[in-house]
């Protein structure tokens, strides 16, 4: 039998090999952003890997607020599926007493998987993907990072993860509440939240007697 037979042969008797198509993940929205101009109107997320002393490798969940440069939360652990993402987010969104409008991250897999699909369709949040391999299309937390790996991480040797989790939290109660920032007019990033909380109150007792008329 020749191959042309074969051919026909084969599509006669409709034997096809199916294609396997590839999980479904989350789409997202993909427009340009523009600059955040008040608290809780994006955040940003990434993961940043690690190892303890004894070679277990070990990532953080970093979660930042782009517009107070606010550290929302370090969460580390060995393992962090988009599960344990959707719950940190509903965490902080308790802590915080907000949601954001839109989150942006990478294209990585904890972060497009059906529970993050799940998680933005039940919360009403929008989720933003970068460009694959454009990590400077979220440059807020990728700035973090970099400052989080220099100052801690590269700097200290971690033996448990209990440790690492009780330096990252001092690291970040310093970060926020501690270390001015020039970007945000000399304020740490919890006095420029408070400032923006303050200034939409004066805001609304204004818009409430003279109705027009912003600060």
């Amino acid at each position: 039998m020749n191959q042309k037979r074969f051919r026909r042969l084969y599509r006669e008797e409709g034997l096809a090999v199916r294609k396997r198509r590839g999980r479904k993940r989350a789409l997202g929205v993909r427009a340009p952003l523009g600059l955040p101009s008040r608290p809780n109107e994006r955040w940003s997320l990434d993961f940043v890997s690690d190892c303890l002393t004894s070679g277990r490798r070990f990532r953080i969940l970093a979660i930042v607020d782009d517009c107070t440069r606010e550290c929302l939360a370090l969460v580390a652990d060995t393992s962090l599926s988009g599960h344990r993402v959707a719950r940190e987010l509903d965490a902080v969104i308790t802590r915080r007493r907000a949601k954001p409008r839109t989150c942006v991250s990478d294209n990585g897999t904890e972060l497009t998987s059906m529970a993050i699909l799940k998680w933005s369709k039940a919360s009403g949040v929008d989720w933003h993907y970068i460009q694959p391999g454009k990590p400077q299309q979220n440059a807020f937390v990728e700035s973090f990072n970099g400052r989080l790996r220099d100052e801690l991480l590269n700097e200290t040797l971690f033996s448990t993860l209990d440790e690492a989790r009780t330096r990252l939290a001092a690291w970040r109660d310093d970060y926020n509440r501690v270390r001015p920032h020039s970007a945000l007019a000399n304020r740490t990033p919890e006095e420029f939240h408070d400032h923006h909380l303050a200034l939409a109150v004066t805001n609304d007792q204004v818009q409430k007697f003279s109705p027009g008329l912003t600060l």
